[in-house]
């Protein structure tokens, strides 16, 4: 049994889905790969369920009746990996915006150093950013900005979605009490390992914009983050719980 698994939360990923769970499955190290489908009409459940024949007890797949957010997919998945013996947990995309080769580098930060969350981060060095448009990077990179800004987190992609969690992080926060289920989720998920005190270090990526499918972009989920990371800041000075 591996010690790491990837979590890859889906919605309508048919054309990504089988590309990135193979390329999961050639790595110099052995991970294993949870799918987490929010009900995807376009079949990626069952292109999933096709590839879990191929790779018995090492593809899984949880599947939920409705489209309920990244946040929740994340969350869901967190407890079933929780029930097993993983002790690195690991975000990542289904579109290939996060290389999987990156994996090991994540893996190997986690393991060799003192640190509890490693962060695949697209501006610790610069700006690290493929195929998107001016717009879209000044809108992350000033979101970054505006998080440091608020929270105090010396963090320098707050948002990013390329993570490995040491498991005692994850037993240690409450998860039925993370309120976010946007991009806002990411931020959140962070700063409860900062306020409990554990270290989080950022290595670079480069992060490359989807070829295919669509982004699950939204006004909905900008404004999340926006007034979140002010009332994870209000919170975290008025509660008492981290």
């Amino acid at each position: 049994m591996s010690d790491a698994i990837v979590i890859i939360p889906t919605y309508n990923e048919k054309e990504n889905i089988k590309a990135i769970v193979e390329a999961v499955f050639t790595l110099s190290k052995d991970f294993h790969v949870l799918v987490v489908d929010d009900n995807s009409p376009d079949g990626t459940a069952s292109i999933v369920n096709k590839l879990m024949t191929s790779y018995p007890k090492k593809l899984h797949l949880l599947s939920r009746e409705n489209k309920n957010g990244l946040g929740t997919a994340y969350i869901h998945g967190f407890r079933w990996c929780l029930e097993k013996d993983y002790q690195f947990i690991f975000e990542m995309d289904a579109d290939f915006s996060h290389n999987p080769d990156d994996l090991v580098r994540l893996y190997d930060a986690t393991k060799t150093t003192s640190s509890d969350v490693v962060v695949g981060s697209r501006y610790i060095n610069g700006v690290n950013v493929v195929n998107w448009p001016l717009t879209r990077i000044l809108l992350s990179y000033g979101a970054s900005l505006y998080v440091k800004l608020i929270t105090g987190m010396h963090i320098q992609d707050p948002t990013a979605g390329f993570v490995c969690y040491k498991r005692h992080v994850l037993e240690s926060i409450n998860l039925d009490k993370i309120k976010f289920i946007g991009y806002a989720f990411q931020i959140e998920m962070k700063f409860k390992a900062y306020k409990k005190g554990f270290k989080i270090l950022e290595i670079p990526i480069i992060f490359t914009d989807r070829i295919k499918g669509k982004s699950k972009m939204s006004g909905g989920i900008i404004t999340e983050a926006i007034f979140g990371v002010i009332s994870l800041k209000w919170n975290s000075i008025f509660n008492k719980e981290k």
